[in-house]
């Protein structure tokens, strides 16, 4: 996997009718997972979007971006139909992407979901729900993640797990830019992180 990097020239961006983030330049190669850190107000979502193509900048530039066939974007709500399973939520994002013959037991089964993979959504605990939306990383491999607090919800196990999945991403050459207000376990490797103000 051989991705060019994102490079973010002089970016801002707005919420309403300010900027949240100002000036802002950095790079993210592959191999690498970027942490963005700040307090609530400071922008990581918003910028988060911007970086994952969802809304535009305010002002400044971005090269490198990755377009929807090669990005997979978590946001902090999970996406799921809470009365289908986590098996017909996942064949049906396969198949909005494109891949509708995609077998997704191993992703589930990968998430720790087998024996939970036919049982509506809705009646999953909080981190079963996460593990489920975590799952789509692996059922349709993409090089980009843009993963919005994926460590809300998690217990211990499942901090562990996402863990797993970011090195073994960053180790085979995709990137992963996250948002946390947690610090992102110390067996990650090739973090970096950016450190918004509010």
């Amino acid at each position: 996997m051989s991705l060019p990097s994102l490079q973010v020239r002089n970016l801002a961006v707005a919420r309403g009718d300010r900027n949240v983030v100002e000036a802002l330049d950095f790079s993210v190669a592959a191999g690498e997972i970027l942490h963005i850190r700040g307090r609530n107000g400071a922008g990581k979502t918003s910028l988060l979007e911007v970086l994952c193509g969802l809304r535009q900048p305010a002002a400044g530039s971005l090269e490198g971006q990755p377009d929807a066939e090669h990005r997979h974007w978590l946001g902090h709500k999970n996406a799921l139909n809470p009365t289908l399973s986590p098996d017909e939520n996942l064949r049906f994002w396969c198949a909005l992407g494109g891949h509708a013959d995609v077998d997704v037991g191993p992703a589930l089964l990968r998430v720790g979901l087998k024996a939970q993979r036919h049982r509506p959504c809705g009646s999953l605990s909080t981190g079963q729900r996460r593990r489920a939306a975590l799952a789509r990383l692996l059922a349709l491999p993409r090089p980009w993640w843009f993963l919005d607090e994926p460590l809300a919800g998690l217990d211990h196990a499942g901090i562990e797990l996402l863990a797993e999945l970011l090195d073994a991403h960053g180790r085979s050459g995709g990137a992963a830019l996250v948002t946390s207000h947690q610090p992102l376990p110390a067996a990650v490797a090739g973090v970096r992180s950016l450190e918004l103000r509010a």
